[in-house]
């Protein structure tokens, strides 16, 4: 939100944004954890969410994508031990993808 404090716009997002999680694609997972943990503001329940549903879905995700979540779970200081597995399988399969940003913000 360019730096303006919205709270208010953060909790409606991350309550619908849950009800409607398995409604997102690999970006919107992706984009939605970045949000948050870029502007600091704390969703457990939404990143618990996410979390589960990344994890089970990984295979859909794009180097940058994947990146961009474990970027944003290490950021908010989130332990989502079954998702950072599974982007850590899943690198392995798709590491000639990764640039080299996406590389370090992978493994920070």
């Amino acid at each position: 939100t360019a730096a303006v404090a919205a709270p208010l716009l953060f909790e409606a997002i991350a309550g619908e944004a849950l009800r409607r999680v398995r409604e997102f694609n690999s970006q919107g997972l992706a984009s939605t954890v970045w949000a948050f943990a870029t502007a600091a503001v704390a969703a457990p329940l939404l990143l618990e969410a996410i979390a589960g549903e990344a994890s089970g879905r990984i295979r859909e995700f794009n180097s940058q994508n994947m990146a961009n979540t474990a970027w944003a779970f290490a950021k908010a200081d989130v332990a989502a031990r079954t998702l950072f597995e599974a982007i850590a399988a899943e690198a392995l399969v798709k590491i000639r993808e990764f640039n080299s940003q996406g590389m370090v913000n992978t493994v920070w």
